[in-house]
């Protein structure tokens, strides 16, 4: 028995990870002879309807299907999409039929998180915020996660092995664990163990809610720490939070009062894009966890559109090879690849693989400011919702 239940990648890569009716469906066709060449889509809406979406997951989509004898279109990542397909297939159906389930898993969950970060990001655009999130998921998609919140133009994360896969530094400085391992009372002594053990590269970021009042800790991390305090973290448990804007003003308060400069003040702890908005302007940085972390999955679904050349379609969807388009005013149009698109409409299904090999980069810096522009110019997030 293995020792945790995960997935092998290797499942992935051969389609093992799937659901059984797929491999039915191909034990069918090829009894039957039967392999036409389709054109299959991937699509949350059919319509725009003005709720728009960050694409997240392609990477990971790309490599699913590469080396297959596939052709494939998508939106590139960090571009926002409201209806119309964000991917599409052309090729024998059953080079890719077995793949549908782990595609549709790669592109929605990331979305999904993807999403919810850059809603985060646009309600404090000039705040730090970093993702605290993988605690609250499985630990073998703690990447996905980490990666979501980057692309989205978050700006760090806290996991380390996540760090590793994605080239990033993991950040974070202490827990209320430390705290209480030291015991009430100790704080001092915590902080200054800290200040010893700890790199000097790492920012000094004392954790003040613990044992007693915030204002009264943070004061006391500013005498321990003195010029080497960097900042104090708020970590407040929900119920007890109170009123955490006036906390958190206090706290600046008090610090100015003592003639204390330089100390930023960081907020975590059941944080949304409500908080951050309430937040904002009296808070430097924010840790967002299970907002980005346990966002709603897109849903999407794979759908055969043309067979052997002819528009195909299941009641309900939309026959036909599409395109869809941003205009200038940042509108989102659908419309079918072989007629013409909107006036000044930029399309965006873009080649992603030709003959099975992949013809894009990747960059994930370059994603998260494509993510932040298209945010821009679509409006997302500007009415605080």
């Amino acid at each position: 028995m293995q020792p945790f239940d995960i997935v092998p990648p290797e499942d992935i890569r051969d389609g093992t990870a799937t659901d059984a009716y797929f491999q039915r469906t191909e034990t069918t066709l090829r009894h039957a002879g039967r392999n036409p060449t389709v054109v299959a889509e991937v699509t949350a809406d059919q319509f725009p309807d003005g709720d728009f979406e960050l694409l997240a997951g392609v990477k990971d989509a790309a490599a699913l299907l590469e080396g297959l004898a596939v052709d494939v279109d998508a939106i590139r990542e960090g571009r926002l999409f409201d209806g119309g397909p964000v991917l599409r297939i052309e090729g024998p159906y059953l080079e890719f039929a077995r793949f549908e389930t782990s595609l549709l898993g790669f592109l929605s969950h990331a979305s999904g998180m993807a999403t919810a970060a850059l809603e985060a990001r646009r309600a404090a655009p000039e705040s730090t915020v970093f993702s605290f999130g993988a605690r609250h998921v499985h630990p073998s998609i703690a990447a996905v996660v980490e990666r979501s919140a980057l692309l989205a133009g978050l700006d760090g994360i806290s996991h380390v092995a996540a760090g590793e896969v994605l080239d990033r530094e993991a950040a974070g400085t202490m827990p209320h664990a430390l705290l209480i391992c030291f015991g009430r009372g100790n704080q001092e002594v915590a902080w200054r163990a800290f200040d010893d053990a700890v790199a000097p590269e790492v920012p000094r970021v004392a954790l003040c809610d613990t044992y007693s009042d915030e204002v009264d800790e943070v004061l006391r991390a500013a005498e321990t720490l003195g010029d080497d305090l960097d900042s104090v973290r708020i970590d407040t448990t929900g119920s007890r939070r109170g009123d955490l804007r006036h906390i958190v003003r206090e706290v600046r308060w008090e610090l100015d009062a003592r003639g204390i400069d330089g100390v930023d003040v960081f907020v975590s702890g059941g944080l949304g894009p409500a908080e951050l908005r309430e937040l904002r302007d009296v808070a430097d940085g924010f840790g967002v966890g299970g907002y980005v972390s346990n966002a709603d999955p897109v849903d999407f679904a794979l759908d055969i559109v043309e067979v052997d050349g002819e528009p195909a379609a299941k009641r309900g969807k939309l026959s036909g090879t599409k395109q869809v388009y941003r205009t200038p005013d940042g509108g989102h149009h659908v419309g079918l690849a072989a007629r013409e698109g909107p006036a000044d409409g930029e399309p965006l299904l873009e080649p992603l693989i030709r003959d099975g090999e992949v013809v894009r980069e990747f960059d994930l810096d370059a994603t998260a400011e494509r993510a932040l522009a298209d945010a821009e110019a679509v409006g997302f997030g500007s009415d605080g919702s």
